[in-house]
């Protein structure tokens, strides 16, 4: 029954109406995902109302296919601006942007383009064989899970990019979950830090943040008499190395795929997480002389994040399926769509609709082939846009920064914020304080604050049931391991034996 629902689907996307539309929907997605501020979430919502008459299996190939097109087209921008298209993408331009300065952007995008393309390949193997099982383990988290989930992603980033002094990325991350708090909680909806403003009663919303973060310190330093970070040399686009490039790395491409898919299956993390612990894990398990390449333009870098942020995808869409729980943004904008074409995601899906599971994971694996395909075709395109001057690109990113805040409310107050932060990024920066985990904060921050919140009043104010669930003792002790080993407490132990 299984193969005859594979055939089935298999020969519902190759029909020309869905070939097309899924070629269309791709590129849509390839495009949203390169430019700052037109995230995954936004484009699945945008393409929601547009397939609403469509037929619905060609409705479910366009909005899976601008998921994974918008998720894989943010790695672009990191690479050549360092500007990361979408949050995914922002452990991306740690690695990416460094080879892209060394003139290596071609293969720095053929890499990262290549094994997006493997990384969803790989989740749909894991949306098909392990959906019962893994969605089990994701049941399992509570409120004190989710909260110590929060601290565990903002050390790690902060870490990771604040390799000399990660306290420094602690702060940022500090900082990031204040920002945060801006706005009505989402437990007894009362504002706060909102000082009577009706549009910070709703918060600080994420993509304006993103982009001043990354966005304004990047334009400032293009207009510097003495830049430092301009691109001099020639970038040839690679395809032979990048293969032998990922072929050696390939045991980096499962573990991240797995890395990718465990996230994605646990509801609200999402794409970028993924990404980041993916990238520690790589960078963890390198050996001690190659750690300080990290971060400098290493390929295994862009191999793990890229692989990692893109097989959230599959992830993701596991609970989507089985719980009708999204694991991402993007995901539960796709829950709603499969709602509004008639299938009714959980439990009882496999019982009303036995054909759906099948349909989504072959519809995924065409789109990352259509992906990968098309997005080699555009790079070879935009891989020249690091021979044009930043003098005279950075004008463009500048009014892109502003377009993209501006589009997500249509409002001119996500603009100020967007002017704000960038001045914030510019401030950071000039203190060699990470802005990744400032915006991992800003994300992180109402899982955090809500689950806390929650898991305190289901205990009457008692921080004791966290210390009795297995899963957050792990975390409680992998925290604590962690802040002592960066702040050198192991060294000095070690030195102290020595001595004696």
């Amino acid at each position: 029954m299984a193969l005859e629902y594979i055939g089935i689907a298999f020969m519902t996307a190759l029909q020309p109406l869905n070939l097309l539309v899924l070629v269309l929907s791709t590129l849509v997605g390839l495009v949203m995902g390169v430019l700052p501020g037109l995230s995954a979430t936004m484009a699945i919502a945008l393409l929601t109302g547009l397939t609403y008459n469509f037929p619905t299996q060609t409705a479910i190939i366009s909005l899976l296919a601008i998921y994974v097109g918008a998720i894989s087209g943010g790695c672009q921008s990191a690479i050549l601006l360092n500007i990361p298209g979408t949050p995914a993408s922002a452990a991306t331009a740690l690695d990416g942007h460094p080879m892209a300065l060394q003139g290596k952007g071609g293969l720095a995008i053929f890499i990262a383009t290549t094994v997006s393309c493997l990384g969803t390949l790989i989740s749909v193997v894991f949306v098909l064989t392990l959906t019962p099982l893994l969605t089990s383990l994701a049941l399992k988290f509570t409120s004190w899970e989710f909260f110590l989930l929060s601290i565990f992603g903002i050390l790690i980033c902060g870490t990771i990019t604040a390799q000399a002094s990660p306290v420094k990325g602690w702060i940022s991350g500090i900082l990031g979950l204040i920002v945060a708090m801006v706005g009505l909680d989402t437990v007894d909806t009362i504002a706060r830090f909102s000082y009577g403003n009706v549009n910070l009663m709703s918060g600080i919303q994420l993509i304006p943040v993103m982009i001043g973060l990354f966005g304004f310190p990047e334009i400032v330093r293009a207009f510097k008499r003495h830049s430092d970070d301009q691109v001099t040399k020639a970038s040839k686009f690679e395809m032979k190395q990048g293969f032998s490039l990922i072929f050696r790395n390939f045991g980096n491409v499962l573990r991240s795929a797995c890395i990718g898919v465990g996230v994605g299956i646990i509801p609200g993390v999402g794409e970028d997480t993924g990404g980041w612990l993916s990238y520690w894990a790589t960078r963890s398990l390198a050996p001690a002389d190659e750690k300080d390449s990290f971060g400098k333009g290493n390929p295994k870098g862009i191999i793990s994040t890229e692989t990692g942020n893109n097989s959230c995808i599959g992830g993701a869409i596991i609970p989507v399926l089985s719980l009708a729980v999204p694991g991402s943004a993007p995901a539960a904008v796709l829950l709603a769509a499969f709602l509004m074409h008639g299938y009714r995601p959980g439990p009882l899906l496999m019982t009303e609709s036995p054909d759906f599971l099948y349909n989504v994971c072959i519809y995924l694996a065409f789109a990352s082939v259509a992906m990968w395909l098309i997005a080699l075709g555009l790079s070879k395109l935009t891989v020249r846009l690091l021979g044009v001057n930043k003098k005279y690109l950075m004008p463009i990113v500048y009014a892109l920064c502003v377009i993209g805040s501006y589009l997500i409310n249509y409002n001119l107050f996500d603009v100020k914020v967007m002017f704000v932060f960038g001045l914030l990024g510019i401030v950071l920066t000039s203190m060699n304080f990470p802005a990744a985990p400032f915006l991992l904060g800003v994300i992180l921050g109402p899982m955090l604050d809500s689950n806390l919140r929650r898991a305190l009043r289901l205990s009457d104010g008692s921080f004791l049931p966290m210390f009795q669930r297995p899963i957050c003792l792990f975390f409680l002790a992998f925290i604590i391991l962690l802040i002592l080993a960066q702040l050198g407490v192991f060294k000095v132990l070690k030195g102290k034996k020595l001595a004696d």
